[in-house]
């Protein structure tokens, strides 16, 4: 796989796109314009890779649009170093720019099919370290918590307690709530063992999250 000249130029442009859509992380929008992202998209669909636009990626599941990827990613306020869970690794270019940010990432993925997939193109492929679980995203990884950052990537009927649970406190967790056609984006910040703060931020239309394995 290449990353030419042509696909920087197109990622900039990008980048720019998102910039006027008020992305304004300068460290999400850096992240976002070293990952190649035609690299996570089967090759049919190069042309469309710096659309800001969603695409399928096999087993029913989409690699999100990229305003989608830098919102959430914005709303997680990233540090270098912190222990970052996502839940539904899909392609794994959200967990890729998780980890160009500094992040240690670990990533759940409950389809069988699309875990191996990706595992071996990430170990292949992809310069980054990135944990990765074929595991139920609702019950977490409480071996591994708690989690500084808990990224939600598929729409959520309600709230995961299991990951609540393994937050830290003072620990912050982004998720795409509802179980219509749209999700509220929610911030929830982690103020205590038994306590949280929610912010609402805006509509947003995800697949949703779903807790059996698949091996579809």
């Amino acid at each position: 796989m290449h990353d030419t000249y042509k696909h920087k130029g197109l990622r900039k442009q990008l980048i720019e796109s998102l910039r006027q859509k008020n992305i304004s992380d300068e460290r999400v929008l850096s992240a976002m314009e070293k990952i190649p992202r035609h690299f996570f998209l089967d090759s049919s669909f190069l042309e469309f890779a710096y659309q800001d636009k969603p695409f399928p990626i096999g087993s029913g599941q989409t690699i999100s649009q990229p305003y989608t990827v830098a919102f959430q990613t914005e709303l997680l306020q990233v540090e270098k170093g912190q222990k970052v869970l996502e839940i539904g690794t899909g392609s794994a270019y959200q967990a890729c720019v998780l980890a160009e940010m500094g992040a240690k990432v670990y990533s759940i993925e409950r389809q069988r099919k699309l875990y191996l997939k990706t595992k071996s193109f990430v170990e292949q492929k992809l310069p980054y370290k990135l944990n990765l679980f074929l595991a139920d995203g609702n019950e977490g990884l409480p071996s591994y918590a708690p989690f500084d950052r808990i990224l939600i990537t598929a729409a959520a009927p309600e709230i995961p307690q299991p990951l609540i649970d393994q937050l830290k406190i003072g620990g912050i967790m982004v998720i795409p709530l509802g179980a219509g056609n749209t999700q509220n984006m929610l911030r929830i910040t982690k103020t205590a063992v038994d306590k949280t703060e929610q912010e609402m931020h805006g509509a947003f239309r995800f697949v949703p999250l779903l807790g059996m394995i698949g091996n579809d």
